[in-house]
């Protein structure tokens, strides 16, 4: 008789403890920081292509580490780099082009030069025989006006000279018509070169646009790594054939990420950016992980249809999200984690 009593009244104290020890948890939980049970979540990226084609080479594996720029896979894409040979080849073409109109105007912009400078010349030329002609006029005048005595063979000679001098006035006068002639020519043939030098080089810019263009579609043939990260998902094998737009790999970055979590109504007041928050994993029972408070839900999840009671009230959630530094990789992606608010934003 006297045994089954001692062993009920043990019972009985062990099951008051246990439920003592579980109210008293209940209480210091609720007594404690806000906070709630979460997840971790990566930067997930989406890679895909402009271009489809054949893929012939796979660079990496599920699960390899990636930088920015590494590449993943790559097309046959023997038409674009065909098209990229053939923009190369008349971008350097065009390039020649514009370099030799730009001698053609060039040299017939010194030509145009030369021309109006022998028309200068000339000109100058013009004005010293019409003075020496006008010096000359004056002496036969002179002659003419002495006495009679004076030789006619002189006056004759005088006035020979100014006829002279008109002629090579006249003559000079013909040269002076034709310089001019070849500057306007040889000024209209520089301005037309300097034309076609311009021509040529819109041109070239149209050639550079163009292999732009082509290269753009080239280089979509070559995947790469757009950040940091481990390849999370490889959906396609070599020698598949893949439309354009199709996922062709998806990466996660964890260098930094983010712990999840549903705050209720009443520890609202506990949550806002840039608050202090702790995180402790299962995987990592040693650890606590300190993070900040990068988001809290503008609109409550999980509501009743109809709230009435604080109870109802209580049921109210808004999502929290904690940003952590995790250099070492220790949290991964989907990882259940525990996080406490231990200090809210410092107000502004």
């Amino acid at each position: 008789m006297q045994r089954p009593l001692i062993l009920f009244v043990v019972a009985t104290l062990v099951l008051g403890t246990l439920l003592s020890l579980r109210v008293q948890a209940q209480q210091a939980e609720l007594l404690g920081p806000a906070g709630g049970s979460g997840t971790i979540e990566g930067t997930s990226t989406r890679i895909a292509s402009r271009v489809g084609g054949r893929i012939i080479a796979v660079h990496v594996k599920e699960g390899e580490q990636v930088q920015p720029g590494q590449a993943i896979l790559d097309f046959d894409c023997a038409e674009p780099d065909s098209a990229l040979a053939e923009a190369e080849a008349r971008l350097e073409a065009a390039r020649q082009q514009a370099e030799a109109a730009l001698g053609s105007a060039g040299a017939a912009t010194h030509a145009a030069g030369a021309a109006e400078a022998a028309s200068r010349a000339v000109a100058g030329q013009i004005k010293v025989i019409d003075t020496q002609q006008d010096a000359a006029d004056r002496q036969a005048g002179r002659l003419e006006a002495l006495p009679d005595d004076v030789a006619l063979a002189q006056r004759d000679q005088a006035r020979a000279t100014v006829d002279v001098l008109a002629a090579q006035i006249d003559a000079v006068n013909s040269q002076r018509a034709a310089a001019t002639n070849q500057a306007e020519a040889a000024r209209g043939q520089a301005d037309a070169a300097a034309a076609q030098a311009r021509a040529a080089g819109k041109a070239v810019d149209a050639g550079e646009a163009a292999m732009a263009r082509v290269r753009v579609s080239a280089d979509e043939c070559h995947v790469k790594a757009s950040r940091a990260g481990y390849v999370q998902l490889l959906p396609w094998e070599l020698g598949e054939l893949v439309a354009p737009g199709a996922t062709l790999a998806v990466t996660n970055d964890i260098s930094q990420v983010t712990a999840a979590f549903y705050l209720p109504n009443a520890d609202l007041a506990a949550a806002a950016p840039g608050g202090v928050a702790t995180v402790k994993a299962d995987a990592w029972p040693d650890r606590t992980f300190e993070g900040k408070v990068i988001t809290v839900a503008s609109e409550a999840e999980f509501t009743p249809r109809n709230i009435q009671t604080r109870t109802d009230r209580d049921r109210l959630v808004y999502k929290v999200e904690v940003r952590l530094d995790n250099a070492d990789g220790a949290l991964r992606p989907g990882m259940p984690v525990e996080v406490r608010l231990t200090a809210p934003a410092a107000s502004e």
